[in-house]
C-alpha cells in the first residue's frame, strides 16, 4: 500500500509536459521582448554581463550615472545617441528593455532547471528523456552565451550588433522553442501509452524552410533593411514593389555573391519577402495532410502562417512600427510551435 502511495505521488508524464509548454511560453514572450529590445536599439544600453548581480537595477543616482558613463564609450552612443543629446532619462528607458530581457532569460533559466532537478530526484522523468532535457538545458544556457557575444559586437565594433550573430542569438532560442514543443508533446503521448513521433520527409522539408526563412528574417533585422524612410537608405513603404519594381535596384555583388547573399540589405529583403511563399506553399502541403484526421491543427496552421505573412506586409507598410513588428516577430515563433506541433502528428500518424 505504501508502495503504491509513493508511486502515486510521482510526477505523471503530462505534468512534465505542462512544465515544458510552461517554458515554451516563455521562451514566446522572451522572443517579444527580443524584438522590443532590438526597435527601441537598447540591446548593448547595459554594457556588462553580470548573471546574479545584473539581476538588481541602478537604485541610486550614482549607480545610473556609473552604467550612464559605461554607455557612453560605445560606438552607438558616440556615433548616434550621443549627437542625438541622448539623457539620463533616456537612456533609462533602454536599458529598462534590455534589463527586462535579461531577467526574463534568467526566470526561464530557473524555472527549467529548478524543477529539472526535481524531477530528476523524485525518478519522475521517463526512460530516454534525461539525455534530451539535459540538452534543452544546454541550450538554454548557450543562449545566455549567445547573447552575450552579440552584444559584445554592437560594445565594441559597431553601432549596432552584428546581423549575423543576432541571427544566431534568434534561431537558438527558436530550435529550443521547438525543442520544448516536440518533448512535451512526446510526453503526452506517452501519458496515453502511444510511441513517440518521428520526423516525416515533409515535417522535415517544412522546418528547413521555414528556418531559413526565419534566418532571413533575422538578417533583415539585423541589417535594418525592413526599415522605410522616404528619403533615406531605403524606400520600401510599398509591397509588393521595392522601389517601384519587383526586384530593387543597387543590389551590391562587388563583394560576391556571397556577401551580397547574406549582408547586401536590398537583397536579403527581396530573399525574405518571396522565400515566405515557398514556405506558405509547403505549410498549405502539411495542413491539407493533417486536414482528414487532425482538423484543429490545419486551421490552427492555416492561420498562424496566413497571420505572419499579413503582419510581414503591414510591417513593411507601417514603416517598420514597433507594434507591428513585435506582433510580427511573435508570431514568427508561434508559427514554428505550430509546425512542430504539425510535424509531430504527421509523424505520429506513422506508428
Amino acid at each position: 500500500m505504501s508502495t503504491n502511495l509513493t508511486s502515486s505521488r510521482v510526477p505523471s508524464p503530462k505534468t512534465l509536459a505542462r512544465w515544458l509548454f510552461l517554458v515554451a511560453f516563455m521562451v514566446l514572450a522572451i522572443v517579444a521582448v527580443g524584438g522590443i529590445t532590438r526597435l527601441t536599439e537598447s540591446g548593448v544600453s547595459i554594457t556588462e554581463w553580470k548573471p546574479v548581480t545584473g539581476t538588481i537595477p541602478p537604485i541610486t543616482d550614482a549607480q545610473w550615472q556609473a552604467e550612464f558613463d559605461a554607455y557612453r564609450a560605445t560606438p552607438q552612443y558616440q556615433r548616434v545617441n550621443g549627437p542625438a543629446g541622448m539623457t539620463l532619462e533616456t537612456y533609462k528607458f533602454i536599458f529598462f528593455w534590455e534589463w527586462v530581457h535579461r531577467l526574463l532569460a534568467r526566470t526561464i533559466g530557473m524555472v527549467f532547471a529548478i524543477p529539472l532537478a526535481y524531477f530528476w530526484i523524485k525518478r519522475a522523468i521517463p526512460e530516454g528523456y534525461k539525455p534530451r532535457l539535459l540538452a534543452l538545458l544546454a541550450l538554454g544556457a548557450a543562449q545566455g552565451a549567445v547573447g552575450w557575444w552579440m552584444v559584445k559586437s554592437g560594445i565594441v565594433n559597431d553601432i549596432k550588433v552584428s546581423h549575423f550573430r543576432l541571427a544566431t542569438h534568434l534561431l537558438v532560442a527558436l530550435f529550443t522553442l521547438g525543442g520544448l514543443v516536440w518533448t512535451a508533446l512526446d510526453l503526452l503521448a506517452l501519458d496515453k501509452g502511444q510511441p513517440r513521433s518521428r520526423l516525416s520527409k515533409l515535417g522535415t522539408v517544412a522546418l528547413i524552410m521555414l528556418t531559413l526563412q526565419l534566418f532571413y528574417g533575422a538578417l533583415v533585422a539585423g541589417l535594418r533593411a525592413g526599415t522605410a524612410a522616404g528619403g533615406g537608405w531605403f524606400n520600401w513603404d510599398t509591397w509588393p514593389l521595392m522601389q517601384g519594381s519587383l526586384y530593387p535596384e543597387g543590389v551590391d555583388w562587388a563583394l560576391g555573391a556571397g556577401h551580397a547573399l547574406l549582408s547586401d540589405p536590398y537583397l536579403v529583403h527581396f530573399i525574405h519577402r518571396w522565400w515566405a511563399w515557398a514556405v506558405v506553399a509547403v505549410l498549405i502541403v502539411v495542413a491539407r495532410k493533417l486536414r482528414r484526421t487532425h482538423r484543429k491543427a490545419s486551421i490552427v496552421l492555416h492561420s498562424a502562417f496566413g497571420t505572419q505573412v499579413l503582419l510581414g506586409i503591414f510591417t513593411v507598410w507601417s514603416g517598420v512600427t514597433l507594434w507591428i513588428a513585435v506582433l510580427h516577430q511573435l508570431i514568427g515563433a508561434v508559427l514554428v510551435g505550430v509546425t512542430v506541433w504539425s510535424a509531430h502528428l504527421l509523424g505520429s500518424r506513422r506508428t
